[in-house]
């Protein structure tokens, strides 16, 4: 192992927003032993507010995690007389919710990503039998996957009294104006869409938020059993979502920027030794590996280098995934492309095996 501080591409703080204690505001208790729906914790109304101003909604509300928001939304949608819908590539919290309301007695039927004709064909085939499309997805899908077509999904939903949930939290902080997300980029703010999105990823808050009309939003509020059993987001979250909101409003769009160059650096970098990489313009960038070479031992081999990156399988194919960050250096861009470079070097040479 290199006696160098390794390169790390395993964190997903695409921003490289990080909230040490001496950068947060004090407080009293990290919470107040109250539920939401007694008592809201202090600010959390007006960070929600902002969030909902950011992502283009009427309003929204905070919880401590997509598990949470998704388990409770689709608890209360189970209420409807509605068919859920479900993207193939949506992220497994979010189905998990939509599980949950199956379980409850919808109807659920997955179609396959980007499918808007055979979305369509579903959509008809449960109104005709008197219920509402109430579609999945997710805002933006790494790993390959292209981006859903979000306008043609909220158009199908808005035509049949529907709605389109989103699971935005790859794209919120990265995408869409001041990083606003996928309501932003694809300018659907006028369709009926609920977005749930955790603030973990670009923003680095353990945080989630759900965002959309007032209607909707107040009537989640007045049903949400998390917001009654569970403990609200903690006093010292949502001091660190005030710095959050700060910082961006200064430097996230030049954060997004930086971090644009450091994905385009890494990409030439590959392109120019003549190595594959997909992930097009988002920070998740994942290399495909040939059948022969064993996984476990290209990481080994790169973890050597100093170099720490994730080993992906999926669907029998192997590929090493790195997570770039606005705070990576050009050192490190350069450092991981060149391990990457003598893996391949050393695997036409059969240097890598397993064992």
């Amino acid at each position: 192992m290199s006696m160098r501080e390794p390169a790390d591409f395993t964190s997903a703080l695409y921003l490289g927003m990080r909230h040490p204690g001496h950068a947060l505001e004090g407080w009293d208790a990290l919470t107040l032993g109250k539920p939401a729906a007694l008592y809201d914790v202090p600010g959390a109304r007006a960070v929600a507010e902002s969030l909902a101003r950011l992502q283009g909604s009427a309003a929204a509300t905070l919880l401590p995690s997509t598990l949470h928001l998704f388990w409770d939304l689709f608890g209360m949608l189970a209420r409807e007389r509605c068919a859920v819908l479900v993207d193939d590539a949506a992220y497994p919290v979010a189905r998990w919710g939509a599980e949950r309301a199956a379980g409850l007695g919808l109807p659920l039927r997955a179609f396959r990503h980007g499918d808007t004709a055979a979305l369509a064909r579903l959509v008809g085939y449960w109104r005709d039998a008197g219920r509402w499309p109430l579609i999945l997805a997710d805002g933006y899908s790494p790993g390959g996957a292209d981006c859903a077509p979000l306008g043609q999904y909220g158009a199908l939903a808005e035509r049949d009294g529907g709605l389109l949930v989103l699971d935005d939290t790859q794209a919120l902080g990265v995408l869409g104006r001041h990083g606003g997300g996928s309501l932003r980029r694809h300018g659907i703010e006028h369709l009926p869409v609920l977005v749930g999105a955790s603030l973990a990823k670009a923003f680095g808050v353990p945080l989630a938020v759900l965002a959309g009309s007032a209607a909707w939003v107040a009537r989640f509020e007045r049903v949400s059993d998390t917001r009654l059993h569970a403990s609200p987001p903690s006093q010292a979250v949502v001091a660190a979502t005030r710095r959050v909101l700060r910082l961006n409003a200064l430097c996230g769009d030049g954060l997004r920027r930086l971090l644009a160059q450091r994905i385009a650096c890494f990409r030439a970098a590959l392109r120019q030794g003549g190595l594959a990489c997909d992930g097009g313009r988002f920070p998740v960038q994942s290399v495909p590996l040939p059948g022969r070479l064993d996984l476990a031992a290209a990481h080994r081999a790169l973890r050597q280098a100093g170099v720490l990156a994730l080993p992906q399988s999926k669907g029998g194919r192997a590929r090493l995934t790195f997570l770039l960050r606005a705070d990576h250096t050009q050192a490190d861009i350069a450092r991981a492309a060149t391990a990457l470079l003598d893996l391949r070097h050393d695997l036409r040479h059969e240097r890598i095996s397993g064992g």
